[in-house]
C-alpha cells in the first residue's frame, strides 16, 4: 500500500520549509491541495526528497504551490523535474485571437510565403519530371515493363471520353470567334477576313490550347484525385512493399496517354472549331461552304498545323505531370485530397498558358508566323 501524499512544515527563521513525502498521484492527493493552499507566509524552500510517485497533476499542484510562494524545489528525482518543468510551460497564457500585425507586414508575410510554396512547388516538379524520364528511358530500355493494358485503359479516358466534350466545346468557340470577328471586320468591309480569322487562330493557338485547359481540368483533376486517394488508403505504400514501382505502374500510363492524345485531341478540336467557325460564315455571311473551305486552304499554312501539333504532346505532358505530382504529395486526411487537387488544376492550366506564350515569341523568332 503506498503512503498517500502528505507533507510537513517546518518554520525556520519565519521561513517555512515544505517537506513532501509519499504518493502525489491523483487518486492519492485527498485533501493535500486544500492542506496546501492554507499554509501562510513566506516558503524559502520545497523538499521533494520524500515523493515516491508522482503524476501530471501531482506536479501541477507542486509547481503551483512553488511559483505562488516563490520557493525553490530541492530534491526531486530527474522524471518528478521533468514533469514539473513540462507542466510549467502550459502555464503561459494563450491568446484566443492572435495580436494584430501592421497591414504591410501582413501583406508582405502572404507574398513571402506564397513565393515560398511557388518556389517549393516548382523544385518538386522538376524533381519529378526527372524522376519521370528516369522511368521512361528505363522502360524503353525495357519494353516489356510497359504496362499496355494501363496505357490502353488511359488512353480512352483521356482520349475517346473527352471527344464529346472537347467537340461541343470547340464548335461553340469555332462559332464564336467568327462571329465576333465578323462583327469587327464588317466596320472594313472585310467580312472574309473572317474566314483568315478562324483559321489560322484556331490550328495555331486555340484549338490546342483550350484543349489542353479541357484536358487539365478533366484528367489532370482525375489523376491528382485518384493518385491522392491510393496514398491516402495506403495503397501505394503497398505497391512498393510488394516491389512495384508506382512510378511505372502509375504515373507512366496516364503520362504516355496524356501525350499521346493531346496532338489527336488538338487536331480533332481545331478541325471541329473550323467547322463552327464555317457553319457561322455559311448562315450569317452567306459564305458558301465550298468557298469556306478553299479559302481555308489558301490563308492556312501548313506550319500553323506544326505548330499546334508541336505545343500538343508538351502541354500534355505538363498536366499528366503536374497531376501526378499533386496526387502523391497528398497526406494526412482528405481535405488534402481537394486542396491537391484543385492546385493540380491550378498549376498545369498556369503552366500550360506561360508555356504557350514562350511558345509564341520562340515560333514568332524562327519565322513561322
Amino acid at each position: 500500500m503506498m503512503q498517500s501524499a502528505d507533507f510537513q512544515e517546518e518554520r525556520r527563521d519565519d521561513v517555512a520549509i515544505v517537506r513532501l513525502s509519499g504518493n502525489f498521484a491523483v487518486a492519492h492527493l485527498d485533501t493535500l491541495p486544500d492542506r496546501l493552499d492554507a499554509v501562510s507566509g513566506p516558503v524559502g524552500r520545497v523538499d521533494m526528497a520524500g515523493v515516491t510517485h508522482i503524476d501530471t497533476i501531482g506536479a501541477w499542484i507542486i509547481h503551483r504551490f512553488a511559483a505562488r510562494h516563490g520557493a525553490q524545489l530541492e530534491g526531486a528525482s530527474d522524471d518528478a523535474a521533468r514533469l514539473i518543468a513540462e507542466v510549467g510551460k502550459d502555464e503561459d497564457p494563450v491568446s484566443i485571437r492572435p495580436d494584430a500585425s501592421p497591414p504591410l507586414l501582413r501583406v508582405l508575410g502572404e507574398i513571402g510565403a506564397a513565393t515560398r510554396i511557388a518556389g517549393e512547388t516548382m523544385y518538386g516538379l522538376l524533381g519529378f519530371f526527372g524522376a519521370t524520364l528516369i522511368t521512361a528511358w528505363s522502360m524503353i530500355r525495357h519494353p516489356s515493363r510497359v504496362r499496355v493494358h494501363a496505357v490502353v485503359q488511359r488512353l480512352e479516358v483521356v482520349g475517346v471520353s473527352a471527344l464529346a466534350i472537347i467537340g461541343l466545346m470547340s464548335f461553340l468557340i469555332g462559332i464564336v470567334i467568327a462571329q465576333q470577328g465578323s462583327v469587327q471586320l464588317r466596320q472594313f468591309g472585310l467580312e472574309v477576313m473572317t474566314i483568315n480569322l478562324v483559321g489560322r487562330l484556331t490550328f495555331r493557338e486555340l484549338g490546342v490550347l483550350m484543349t489542353a485547359i479541357m484536358v487539365a481540368g478533366r484528367s489532370g483533376s482525375a489523376f491528382a484525385a485518384q493518385l491522392g486517394t491510393m496514398k491516402l488508403t495506403e495503397e501505394i505504400d503497398a505497391m512498393r512493399t510488394i516491389g512495384v514501382s508506382p512510378m511505372e505502374a502509375l504515373v507512366m500510363p496516364r503520362v504516355i496517354a496524356a501525350v499521346v492524345m493531346m496532338p489527336l485531341l488538338g487536331f480533332y478540336a481545331s478541325i471541329v472549331a473550323i467547322i463552327g467557325g464555317g457553319f457561322l460564315c455559311a448562315v450569317a455571311l452567306d459564305i458558301p461552304p465550298v468557298t469556306f473551305v478553299q479559302r481555308i486552304r489558301e490563308v492556312v499554312p501548313i506550319t500553323d498545323v506544326y505548330v499546334g501539333m508541336i505545343k500538343a504532346p508538351v502541354f500534355g505532358l505538363i498536366i499528366a505531370i503536374t497531376g501526378c505530382f499533386q496526387g502523391l504529395q497528398v497526406k494526412a486526411n482528405a481535405e488534402e485530397v481537394g486542396n491537391r487537387t484543385t492546385a493540380a488544376v491550378v498549376q498545369a492550366i498556369f503552366i500550360v498558358i506561360v508555356l504557350d506564350a514562350f511558345f509564341a515569341v520562340f515560333f514568332t523568332w524562327v519565322g513561322w508566323i
